[in-house]
């Protein structure tokens, strides 16, 4: 499934926060989390983090870069497991990353989701925006 769409949502005061409807089926009941770019977070269902993780681990070990981008990128990961009431735990951590408060917008992205503060979001959407036909143009010729 590619992930499309974007949902706004809120997350309790223990940093919880229960997944849009729409995705639950696609990401299971288990899940990768981790820090990603732009100050969000990666979601990633076990199967498209366990192509991911193949891809990085054939990345040669003996340059500098690319272990220095795995130690960041796994470093900052876990799995996260959905409660009975649907709920997924942030931790504090992560939530500090993406500085994760109340409202949140849940974003496709492909093969995974962004989980995005909303100011956040709605900013970094704002610029998205504004270059997006030559964004389009740039990719596409």
């Amino acid at each position: 499934m590619a992930f499309s769409g974007e949902y706004q949502h809120g997350i309790d005061e223990k940093g919880r926060l229960i997944m849009p409807a729409k995705f639950r089926d696609s990401l299971g009941t288990k899940y990768m989390l981790s820090k990603g770019m732009e100050a969000c977070l990666f979601v990633y269902p076990m199967e498209a983090w366990a192509q991911l993780e193949e891809k990085l681990n054939a990345l040669s070990v003996f340059n500098r870069r690319n272990r220095d981008f795995k130690r960041r990128f796994f470093s900052g990961s876990g799995e996260c497991e959905v409660d009975k009431q649907g709920r997924t735990l942030i931790n504090q951590e992560l939530r500090g990353h993406a500085n994760l408060t109340k409202e949140v917008y849940i974003v496709g992205a492909g093969d995974h989701l962004e989980i995005w503060d909303k100011e956040a979001w709605e900013n970094y959407r704002g610029g998205l925006d504004e270059d997006y036909e030559a964004l389009a143009e740039e990719l596409f010729q």
